[in-house]
């Protein structure tokens, strides 16, 4: 099975509230995940994912914390992906990559029909907030 190894930010702002993208496009489309990337060869995971926010948001970013690492199985590959707390320091946020976005308060973070290895990062997120 193919290997793919990513980064996802899980940014927060100063209400506590965490960031949401609904992908546009792929097999994957319109399913709701933390944004980031792939890592390219070279990059630590804290490089790419600060690459992959300016890519997909035009924001800076600060890396807060490492969250959790998730291993998720879908149809056509297996899913390595490591998961950080981290907030904007400058820009304004641009959708590049994403049909849409939501800054989701934790009581509210189910209203969305996250992907199933992103679900994982709720239940991370919920145990270490």
């Amino acid at each position: 099975m193919k290997q793919v190894e990513v980064v996802a930010a899980v940014l927060r702002d100063d209400a506590g509230r965490v960031f949401a993208t609904q992908r546009g496009y792929g097999a994957m489309k319109d399913g709701w995940e933390f944004p980031g990337g792939k890592i390219e060869t070279g990059e630590t995971p804290e490089e790419a994912l600060k690459r992959e926010i300016v890519e997909e948001l035009n924001v800076n970013i600060d890396i807060d914390d490492f969250l959790t690492t998730v291993e998720w199985d879908y149809e056509t590959f297996h899913l390595t992906m490591q998961c950080y707390l981290c907030h904007v320091v400058s820009g304004e946020m641009v959708l590049m990559e994403h049909e849409a976005a939501r800054w989701l308060p934790l009581e509210e973070i189910d209203s969305v029909d996250w992907l199933p290895a992103d679900l994982m990062v709720v239940a991370a997120l919920r145990t270490a907030l």
